[in-house]
């Protein structure tokens, strides 16, 4: 539907009063790009009034600039509960110029003060060495996005909306950002949305239609395509087109209003008429010029409207002086002697178009998730514990275990509705079932007799589509909740980017005292690379780890724990805990249970340690250090120190558990890591160790480089080997499996002489005979199948 300007919502003094807010936006924004000194041009620009260094994005800041104008006068008008997502985080001139004419700006950083010296700075910061970047970065207040990476504005406004009824998200989608997969897939989250306890996202699709240097596919094709697209994905587009600025505040006015009260009304027929039937929620198609305002030509060259004013359309006063004049211009056709106090205060009649207190976007607390965050209900994890009256009982799979724990944080939680669970189609899959019993899947399309756990509310939330469940869950973290994100271990890698934003954006926060510790962002990753088995060398990746120990160390942590009594502790922990992201892997299938409830207590509180009950160097020194790190490379070392104990009796052999992998750095690099002495307390300072790790091995090689006993350091883990093939197999295939780490054992112990080499020998004969086995049988010999832990 075409909005027009038939409809007259504003009154002329509105009307001219929010065309001068704009423009006070605009000058602002243009001022952050390029000025130096002379904020108010009170006096004829100069060069040295232009800052040398010229960086920032203005194509996109006009429109948005335009649409926060409106946005302010309906959250007035309608006593709106709205923060602000700018897609196109290359606007931060816009997000930081709009929170600075409102005052909250000012209210958190008070040297950027609301005279001409404040002004001043505001220009000074932006772009500029030790001040604030040119994206709707942290710093700036009323971000809950940063927007430098394209795609992920919509999940974030819904993940934000999700249990908060009276929130409404403004979502700036850019017409570039709608091209990226996870924002493309992103229109389906009203699918999801219940508007009974859901809050809404009002999307507004700025179609200014180019690139850096093309133009976006949603701007050529025709209206009547558009229109149908939309409303195929479920909504009601409402299109302001032009670029006359009095036509367009008009017309943008009547769009508003008709949103904002549909949504009203679709808000109170599902609470207070019980009708649930999915609204067909609305949102905006605002299509005006790229760089709107701006210059429109420059050295012959058109730039109004086109890719090239995306970045800095005057690029260079300095070198060519034309521009300055284009410059100064441009920046007066704004007229900020009508816009602004000759102390360099907004106008008080501008001010006020303005909401007031909370109500400012910039000062929203959902957008400062941190104040709203109110402390889990968490059940006992004791009560879960696995009994284990002697390690390596026979467990039904670690994630079930933990899956009734993380079903009662679910029940505990539910009235007060600050916990969910996202995961792509992968919840029942990855072990986690019991959370079923008290909850269903979220789901607001249609459904069918057979279907099961579906429900129009549920604190479970799946589509299979990794970054809208990583993009929901940050926004329902950054607005002040708890989650709990699981998936397939190979595939989490398909939001690797997203993690490295949010990890960014974490280290960030930790520096901005006014902004308040969110919940950390938890990542459950089962169905791992040494139980996928069945479905082959596609689904066998334990790289993920690799990337997320790159980030800061005061952000990230890694945990493997090796039964579930551990992982209910590590669990626990991470449900707890504030500002971290926090990866933990588990396995699903029926494995050894080694601790009671109070060693894995004790063992997952320091992290790491020896396990004497699998040791036998009686307070020595060890000939051989047999460290492991995961539940499998755990069992394959017990059954390889059982062999090596059975074998070679007089071998002394040290088991050491591996369950925080941060422990392996020196406490120099990270929070969690051993001293030097505390590491070589472990691992010895000269004897061998051989480490079976979980994932790549090259990584505890980067984690451990500056021990003392690194050269002695053996690592096997995943060496991108797999196929279908049984779960032993994959280990052979690797050579993590018990066979060969007794045999580098041997290797590495020259003294075990000839009783070691006839061992050796054995055990190359049980590789020759595993093999033939599977390929004959399908399975593993029952010598692995029924292997149970015994001290020799």
């Amino acid at each position: 539907m075409n909005i027009t300007n038939k409809q007259r919502t504003l009154t002329p003094e509105l009307l001219h009063n929010i065309d001068a807010y704009w423009r006070a936006a605009n000058y602002l924004s243009v001022g952050q790009i390029y000025l130096h000194d002379n904020p108010l041009l009170k006096r004829p620009l100069e060069l040295s009034d232009v800052k040398h260094m010229l960086l920032g994005h203005w194509g996109t800041t006009p429109g948005q600039n335009f649409i926060y104008a409106h946005l302010n006068r309906v959250i007035k008008q309608f006593d709106l509960d709205m923060i602000y997502v700018s897609g196109p985080g290359h606007g931060g001139p816009s997000v930081v110029a709009n929170t600075y004419l409102e005052g909250s700006y000012s209210e958190i950083y008070p040297e950027i003060s609301q005279d001409e010296a404040g002004l001043r700075k505001l220009c000074i910061q932006f772009s500029f060495p030790g001040g604030i970047p040119s994206h709707a970065s942290p710093e700036c207040p009323g971000s809950i996005h940063e927007g430098g990476e394209l795609g992920y504005s919509l999940s974030h406004s819904f993940g934000a909306v999700f249990d908060n009824p009276d929130l409404i998200v403004a979502c700036v989608v850019g017409d570039g950002e709608a091209e990226t997969g996870p924002l493309a897939t992103a229109w389906h989250s009203n699918k999801f949305l219940n508007p009974a306890t859901d809050g809404a996202v009002l999307p507004i699709l700025h179609l200014n239609g180019f690139k850096i240097a093309n133009p976006t596919v949603l701007a050529r094709i025709e209206p009547e395509e558009l229109e149908q697209l939309f409303r195929g994905y479920g909504w009601t587009p409402y299109f302001v087109e032009g670029d006359d600025p009095e036509l367009m505040h008009e017309a943008m006015a009547a769009a508003l209003d008709l949103c904002i009260k549909q949504i009203k009304s679709a808000q109170r027929d599902a609470r207070e008429n019980g009708n649930l039937t999915r609204p067909r929620w609305p949102m905006i198609v605002l299509r005006s010029p790229k760089g709107w305002t701006g210059p429109k030509v420059v050295d012959g060259v058109p730039i109004e409207g086109t890719f090239h004013s995306h970045q800095v359309p005057l690029s260079d006063p300095k070198t060519h002086p034309g521009h300055l004049k284009l410059l100064e211009d441009w920046l007066r056709s704004y007229r900020p002697e009508e816009l602004f106090e000759e102390s360099g205060q907004l106008k008080p009649e501008l001010a006020e178009l303005a909401p007031q207190g909370e109500r400012r976007m910039g000062a929203n607390p959902h957008a400062n998730g941190g104040k709203l965050l109110r402390d889990l209900k968490m059940p006992d994890y004791r009560d879960y514990a696995v009994n284990v009256p002697q390690p390596g009982i026979r467990g039904i799979g670690d994630t079930h275990e933990l899956g009734r724990f993380i079903r009662d944080v679910v029940q505990l939680n539910t009235e007060q509705k600050n916990f969910r669970v996202f995961g792509p189609d992968e919840t029942a899959s990855n072990g986690l079932e019991a959370v079923f019993d008290v909850t269903s899947r979220q789901w607001d399309a249609r459904m069918e007799e057979n279907d099961e756990h579906l429900a129009p509310a549920g604190r479970v939330v799946e589509m299979l589509s990794e970054h809208q469940c990583e993009g929901w869950l940050e926004g329902y973290l950054l607005t002040g909740r708890h989650g709990l994100f699981n998936c397939y271990e190979a595939f989490i890698h398909i939001v690797d980017s997203m993690f490295n934003q949010h990890a960014k954006w974490l280290k960030v926060t930790n520096g901005l005292p006014w902004r308040h510790k969110i919940a950390s962002l938890n990542y459950l990753l089962a169905s791992h690379v040494w139980r996928q088995d069945h479905n082959g060398f596609t689904h066998q990746d334990p790289g993920f780890i690799d990337l997320v120990v790159n980030k800061k160390a005061s952000v990230v942590r890694v945990y493997l724990p090796p039964d579930a009594n551990c992982l209910l502790s590590v669990m626990d922990h991470c449900l707890r805990s504030r500002q971290y992201v926090n990866v933990v892997i588990a396995g699903k299938h029926p494995a050894p249970q080694w601790l009671t409830m109070e060693a894995a207590e004790k063992h997952c509180a320091e992290g790491i340690g020896i396990w004497d009950w699998a040791s036998n160097e009686d307070g020595g020194d060890p000939d051989v250090v047999m460290a492991c790190s995961g539940d499998v490379p755990t069992l394959e070392t017990l059954a390889a120190v059982s062999i090596l104990r059975e074998h070679l009796p007089t071998l002394k052999i040290r088991v050491v558990n591996v369950v925080d992998l941060m422990k392996l750095q020196p406490d120099s690099e990270h929070p969690h890591g051993l001293s030097d002495p505390a590491f070589d307390a472990l691992f010895t300072s000269d004897k061998p160790v051989i480490f079976a790790f979980h994932a790549y091995p090259s990584l505890i090689h980067q984690l451990t480089y500056r021990r003392n006993n690194h050269r002695n350091l053996h690592v096997r883990g995943y060496k991108e080997e797999g196929t279908i093939t049984t779960p032993f197999d994959m280990t052979v295939l690797n050579e993590l499996d018990r066979f060969h780490l007794a045999m580098d054992t041997i290797d590495r112990l020259p003294q075990t002489g000839e009783k070691g080499q006839a061992l050796k020998r054995k055990l190359a004969d049980k590789l020759v005979e595993h093999s033939q086995y599977i390929r004959k049988e399908g399975r593993d010999m029952p010598e692995i199948r029924d292997w149970k832990w015994s001290t020799p």
